[in-house]
């Protein structure tokens, strides 16, 4: 059974910033990158529902007596599903109170 495992972000390099131009964006970058954090995650948590789906009808079609693992792939699906709900919650927070700015 695959563990889930959250990586750390990258260190932030100094020299970074120095080389953005006055009128320059790079948020493409960054969006672009954040993005593909969202949907490796995305990803990682449909794999984990998958599994537990697995497991769960391999318990109850007898192939596995192991009560055990099904119950800790159930919970991690659970808990990696909790929190995708947890981090969309804050997304759109964030996003509603971008819109109630004035400019």
């Amino acid at each position: 059974m695959a563990d889930l495992h959250i990586t750390p972000p990258s260190p932030v390099n100094p020299g970074e910033f120095s080389t953005v131009t006055p009128g320059a964006s790079s948020a493409g970058a960054s969006g672009e990158t954040f993005v593909a954090t969202l949907k490796d995650a995305l990803a990682k948590i449909n794999e984990a529902q998958s599994q537990a789906d697995v497991s769960v009808q391999s318990l109850l079609t007898g192939q596995s007596t192991n009560l055990h693992e099904t119950m800790i792939a159930l919970q991690k699906a659970d808990v990696s599903f909790q929190l995708m709900l947890q981090v969309r919650n804050k997304i759109v927070g964030a996003y509603e109170e971008i819109m109630r700015m004035q400019l």
